[in-house]
């Protein structure tokens, strides 16, 4: 059975690249009727922290994307002391009593003889005797004695890597029996959770080879490798937030929809043969194969993203759109009718990237606007003409019925004032209404806030020109 992993570390929220990890591994597992796994790797006790745990599941969850079992690798630390403690007794992994001082004079040494910096392995050749000496006044950690071999790995995206034993040296997996490191505990979980693919970022690429000697000294089979490419900012670095929003949780934040990042992180280095740009959970499955991830680094586009979430927003009903955006109302505008909201949800999503940018933009149905005096006139008309237009626009409303009040009436008896120029009507309008120079037409709005609203919001920019 096909069984696959996403193992992140509790030291930060779920990264847009860490998101597309587990979808890869969560798509991979359920097109071949197969097992995924969350191990959370939280032996860091001074960085790995719970609420960013919690963030990971929340959000995976959000996303759609569901786990078959649960690990906690802190749990797990007595299977790791036990492998240790085995190794050791084999001769395979010995106690390294160097300093910090003493590993940078090595390093240096072997720079300045043109040698590729490794562990020189000082402290295999100690006798039991001084072994003993050092125990008493030194501390130590666990090294693991490699074997001077080729090292070969079929990747299913990269290719055939290969790596030189001898060039690693001989690597510490772990502080002491109970603080187990990356390269020690990762490879034994996958072994133990019967892990086949391990489908991860190419950063990792590096760790391979280790994992790999752990393995093989244990005994234990080795997994295929997968090692998808980097998610790159558009300048080609690294993302990071000086791009702006990167963990999921600032996206929804931001009101992004969970179906737009899914459907975005989806084509994110992974592209059918076809053209098809939109895709359900059940038609992602069918579709994702490890062949079709591409081998060269995916470019984070903000503009699509946007795009992707404009266009699943267009496709929700303003009742959904409303229980998406029900609290967020009442937090920016305190409570409000359910018949005004949607009224207001109609108008803004046509206008609107995100869920926030829909309810922030619209606070105009909610509080006065605010807006200077130049901003009423339209082109090169004077403030008196701009205010003698609002006045006529103010008389020929007051007169309208309040059931009348449409915005097609409402164009219909404002357009006689100047059909010659209908941005001295209505462009006063827009901004009387709004204090906005862009937003639905101003019949829509003034029809949503009603006559009231309307008239005295037309006398506060007569105020204003006067």
């Amino acid at each position: 059975m096909v069984v696959t992993r996403f193992a992140p570390s509790p030291t930060g929220r779920l990264h847009i690249g860490g998101a597309r990890t587990a979808l890869f591994n969560f798509l991979f597992a359920r097109k071949n009727n197969g097992k995924f796994i969350l191990r959370i790797e939280d032996t860091d006790k001074e960085r790995s922290k719970k609420e960013y745990e919690e963030d990971i599941i929340e959000n995976l969850n959000w996303l759609g994307i569901e786990f078959d079992e649960i690990f906690r690798q802190s749990e797990r630390i007595e299977i790791y002391k036990e492998k240790i403690l085995e190794l050791e007794k084999n001769g395979l992994v010995y106690k390294c009593f160097c300093t910090k001082e003493e590993l940078e004079a090595q390093k240096l040494e072997q720079l300045s003889q043109g040698i590729a910096p490794r562990y020189s392995g000082r402290c295999l050749k100690l006798t039991k005797e001084e072994i003993k000496n050092f125990e008493k006044t030194r501390s130590y950690v666990y090294r693991i004695k490699i074997i001077p071999e080729k090292i070969v790995i079929k990747d299913l995206i990269k290719g055939e890597i290969v790596f030189d034993g001898i060039l690693i040296g001989d690597f510490i997996i772990a502080k002491s029996l109970t603080e187990p490191l990356f390269n020690f505990a990762t490879p034994i979980d996958d072994a133990l959770m019967k892990v086949t693919h391990v489908i991860r970022g190419e950063d990792h690429i590096s760790n391979t080879p280790k994992q790999i000697i752990v393995l093989r000294h244990l005994g234990f089979s080795i997994p295929q490798y997968a090692h998808i490419p980097m998610i790159l900012s558009p300048d080609y670095s690294k993302l990071s937030k000086r791009h702006g929003a990167t963990s999921i949780f600032d996206f929804k934040n931001e009101g992004f929809l969970p179906e737009a990042i899914f459907n975005f992180i989806l084509l994110l280095g992974w592209h059918e043969q076809s053209d098809k740009e939109f895709y359900t959970l059940k038609e992602a499955i069918e579709a994702f194969s490890l062949e079709r991830v591409q081998t060269k680094p995916a470019v984070f586009n903000e503009k699509k993203l946007i795009w992707f979430n404009r266009q699943y927003m267009l496709k929700k009903s303003n009742s959904e759109i409303l229980k998406l955006t029900y609290n967020y109302f009442k937090e920016l505008y305190g409570e409000q009718k359910e018949e005004l909201l949607l009224k207001v949800i109609n108008l803004a999503k046509e206008r609107a990237n995100t869920l926030k940018e829909l309810v922030e933009n619209s606070f105009y149905f909610f509080k006065e606007p605010e807006y200077p005096a130049e901003l009423l006139i339209w082109n090169k008309a004077s403030k008196d003409t701009i205010r003698n237009f609002l006045i006529k626009t103010k008389e020929i409303l007051e007169k309208l019925d309040e059931k009348d009040f449409l915005p097609e009436k409402i164009k219909f008896i404002l357009t006689p004032l100047s059909p010659n120029d209908l941005g001295l009507v209505f462009w006063p309008l827009r901004v009387a209404l709004t204090g906005k120079e862009a937003s639905p037409s101003p019949f829509d709005i003034a029809n949503v806030l009603g006559k009231e609203k309307t008239i005295r919001r037309i006398e506060r920019a007569i105020e204003k020109l006067s």
